[in-house]
């Protein structure tokens, strides 16, 4: 199976959700208070809500602070962006970065249906693997339930800590696995973009954001579950990493 062939499925299947207006939980617990999804308020569209395919709530692990830069990888129909967007007030910024043509297109009609209470709130079409963000320019990562789903996560990986400013929090859900799954599995199309067949186990993930450089790594279940037809166990996790600041240079 090709990076091609994953990435076509995973658009299609988006493509589909956006235009459909249905919410898809990734079939990793659903998108209720058991899968640690934050209820909704006035802060988001429910335009943005009836979007939603996510398998946790990557704000809750940061309070980013007035004035902070926060971007969101494959930020769908924009719920954390724009829930973001109102945590940093107007002197902040929340970047929402999706593949996906029509996600990004319904986001800026949601974004444009509400005059000015979102100006601070941006979308751009683009991969993750390939920010169109500037280096050391953000100051929190987020993503809800999108990681799993790209072909090349160490470039995910590399890319996350290339935009953030030293200091800066990686904080997103995703789905992990207790071990590895069954060739059988991963060369499931319907699998992949479902979620799951691209999914890390919990290990590999934390090896893998070590090696580009992220350190305090932490990963915690919300809530497991098990796939019908393969023997493995997946969870609704919570990752949480930093970059951190160099160490100043000991005076002579």
């Amino acid at each position: 199976m090709s990076e091609l062939e994953i990435r076509k499925a995973v658009k299609e299947r988006y493509s589909k959700i956006a235009v459909s207006s249905a919410s898809d939980c990734c079939g990793a617990g659903g998108c209720d208070g058991d899968s640690g999804v934050i209820s909704l308020d006035g802060s988001v569209p429910p335009e943005a809500s009836s979007v939603n395919a996510g398998c946790g709530s990557p704000l809750q692990l940061v309070t980013p602070t007035e004035g902070a830069v926060v971007l969101d990888l494959g930020s769908g129909g924009g719920i954390d962006i724009f829930r973001a967007s109102q945590i940093v007030g107007a002197t902040g910024k929340a970047i929402g970065v999706d593949a996906t043509p029509e996600m990004v297109w319904r986001a800026r009609e949601t974004k444009a249906k509400y005059g000015s209470k979102y100006d601070n709130a941006e979308f751009r079409l683009g991969e993750i693997e390939h920010l169109p963000i500037q280096s050391s320019s953000v100051d929190y990562i987020i993503s809800n339930c999108v990681i799993n789903l790209s072909p090349d996560k160490p470039a995910v990986f590399r890319e996350s800590f290339r935009a953030l400013k030293e200091g800066g929090v990686f904080a997103v859900a995703d789905i992990t696995l207790q071990n590895e799954i069954p060739e059988s599995a991963r060369a499931d199309m319907d699998a992949w973009s479902a979620c799951l067949a691209g999914a890390l186990t919990d290990s590999d993930y934390r090896d893998k954001l070590l090696s580009v450089g992220f350190t305090d790594v932490e990963i915690e279940h919300i809530s497991d579950s098990n796939i019908g037809e393969y023997p493995f166990k997946y969870y609704s996790s919570h990752i949480k990493a930093k970059k951190p600041v160099p160490a100043s240079p000991i005076a002579q």
